[in-house]
């Protein structure tokens, strides 16, 4: 159950193409017992998904850092859900960075890769991920079975959605988490436009789920749009640019 890989443009593509060859089933730890990232993203106010990320093909090398030290400093400053990167070639993560997490901090963790093969699910499970990425540029009409798949094991997803077509596919697979990405994953060029437009039809059609907003935060001032509209943001690159993480997160959504 894999997607056609081959139609998929850009960097986004060379990214999943390398990551579908890597797959091999191997025997997985026991899953542990972990949080729901739902129920962290419905609380009050704007909630706070943010992103240990070591680097990424847009920024290069951003920070060297230990993804425990990361994870603790983000919890300490009021986050209420983390991303652990575990794309190695371009992202610079590990299972074993999300493994390292889990047994750290008790909040709930989405596995942030580029899921393009079951078994990636069953991982991202056993390695203690509350949630894990689903990209609808990537899975197209097989991200309804995904889906399903992943909620079979006891994970929530989070569906990713750039585009006006690739949102019809979302709301048709009955995501109830809708990530909406301001960055072009082909082009990975950022407008902070994309996720209140996308996000105000999808309300439109009905969609009464949970609605994340992704990619190119940095200040307060960008957040004003997304309250009342969105219950959560994610926030990688400009957190970890910051030397103190824990006031990072204080000053953008404290």
């Amino acid at each position: 159950m894999r997607p056609d890989l081959s139609r998929v443009p850009g960097v986004l593509g060379e990214i999943a193409r390398r990551r579908a060859l890597e797959v091999a089933p191997y025997p997985l730890p026991e899953p542990p017992a972990v949080p729901s990232f739902a129920q962290a993203l419905a609380l009050p106010g704007l909630s706070l998904i943010a992103e240990v990320k070591r680097q990424s093909p847009s920024e290069g090398l951003i920070r060297e850092v230990d993804p425990v030290e990361a994870a603790l400093a983000y919890e300490r400053g009021g986050a209420r859900a983390l991303s652990v990167l575990t794309e190695p070639h371009h992202f610079g993560g590990s299972l074993e960075d999300l493994k390292r997490v889990r047994q750290a901090v008790g909040l709930p963790l989405l596995r942030k890769d580029f899921v393009v093969d079951p078994f990636m699910l069953e991982e991202a499970r056993a390695f203690g991920a509350s949630a894990v990425l689903l990209i609808v540029a990537l899975l197209g009409e097989m991200t309804g079975a995904y889906l399903e798949r992943a909620r079979a094991l006891g994970l929530e997803a989070l569906v990713e959605v750039h585009a006006e077509e690739e949102l019809e596919l979302a709301l048709e697979s009955g995501a109830e988490i809708l990530g909406i990405n301001n960055r072009d994953l082909v082009s990975l060029r950022v407008d902070l436009a994309t996720a209140p437009r996308l996000g105000r039809l999808a309300r439109e059609r009905g969609f009464g789920g949970l609605l994340v907003a992704e990619s190119g935060y940095a200040r307060r001032e960008d957040l004003e749009g997304l309250h009342g509209l969105f219950d959560a943001v994610l926030v990688g690159t400009s957190l970890m640019r910051k030397p103190d993480l824990a006031e990072a997160v204080r000053e953008l959504v404290g």
